[in-house]
């Protein structure tokens, strides 16, 4: 008999005092990952998918290496384990966990295996779990969507958007959806932009109509202004590159800023609003805080 096939994987749970700080983390390594939370014990796991045997037990020691220097940040991971998932199982699991969500009043996310008849006014966004994250569920993805739904809905005109640190290009999907011309987008990791395009196309997003660039924040060319800008990004990234991300605003338009810790969040408002930003809203969920600037 054929053994099934399966994929490698490095998993660990996470001990630490505020659960799911560890997300930043992976996010900032480039891992293709997933978390899951035992309602019952409330403990979370986290799941890192690696190519082969080889590289999990490079990602296991890496994560193993890295305990020291996180546990300064309040990160403590235990029980790094290697494993292994069959393809089928990991493939239907998604399934039981992922069902259409209303992320804001007009845009709705569905996976591929759902039926959703949408009202009026909503567009529904086709976008499958893998193992690339972005679909919709974490905290910050949904806040930063919310607010590009509430500033285009009476646009007299098509607004420009700039999505940055874009991931799986859900940000810029929905703002296409939501009638932003023309629509831009960047991520310093070179491995999500075939994902972010894959999905902009599954919703007939032609390729003309969303850029996506390799590019870090402060590399990202300035010289174009915008009137939404989007960036939900580590925020040591954020107060790295707060001028340059400015600079990319239009005057008197819009700054999105998330992927922000609560704890940490009151340090980003006043770092934006010393270059004269004002902050218009904020919102919290679980760990997280995002906030709604309009720029001098």
């Amino acid at each position: 008999m054929i053994p099934a096939p399966v994929i490698y994987c490095v998993t660990a749970i996470d001990a630490s005092p505020v659960t799911q700080c560890a997300v930043e983390f992976f996010y900032a390594l480039g891992f293709d990952f997933s978390t899951w939370k035992d309602e019952e014990t409330k403990q979370v796991k986290y799941t890192v998918y690696c190519q082969d045997l080889a590289h999990s037990e490079e990602v296991r020691k890496q994560l193993i290496d890295l305990q020291p220097e996180w546990h300064e940040y309040g990160v403590d991971l235990v029980e790094i384990e290697l494993g292994q998932i069959k393809k089928e199982d990991w493939s239907e699991s998604w399934k039981i966990h992922f069902k259409v969500m209303q992320i804001s009043p007009r845009i709705v996310v569905r996976p591929s295996w759902e039926q959703y008849t949408p009202s009026a006014g909503q567009h529904v966004m086709v976008l499958d779990p893998g193992m690339s994250f972005g679909t919709g569920q974490h905290a910050t993805t949904k806040s930063c969507i919310a607010a590009i739904d509430e500033f285009t809905e009476n646009a007299e005109a098509p607004l420009s958007f700039l999505d940055a640190g874009c991931g799986s290009g859900i940000l810029s999907i929905a703002a296409h959806m939501l009638g932003c011309r023309p629509v831009r987008a960047f991520d310093i990791d070179a491995d999500v932009i075939p994902i972010a395009r894959e999905n902009a196309q599954k919703n007939g997003i032609p390729d003309s109509e969303l850029d996506l660039a390799v590019s870090s924040l402060l590399d990202y060319p300035a010289g174009r202004q915008y009137d939404i800008v989007a960036a939900n990004i580590l925020s040591s990234a954020l107060i790295e590159g707060k001028k340059h991300l400015v600079s990319l605003v239009k005057p008197q338009s819009i700054l999105i800023l998330a992927g922000i810790l609560a704890t940490e969040y009151p340090n980003v408002r006043r770092e934006f609003e010393e270059l004269g930003c004002k902050e218009l809203s904020n919102s919290t969920e679980r760990e997280w805080t995002g906030g709604v600037f309009r720029v001098p």
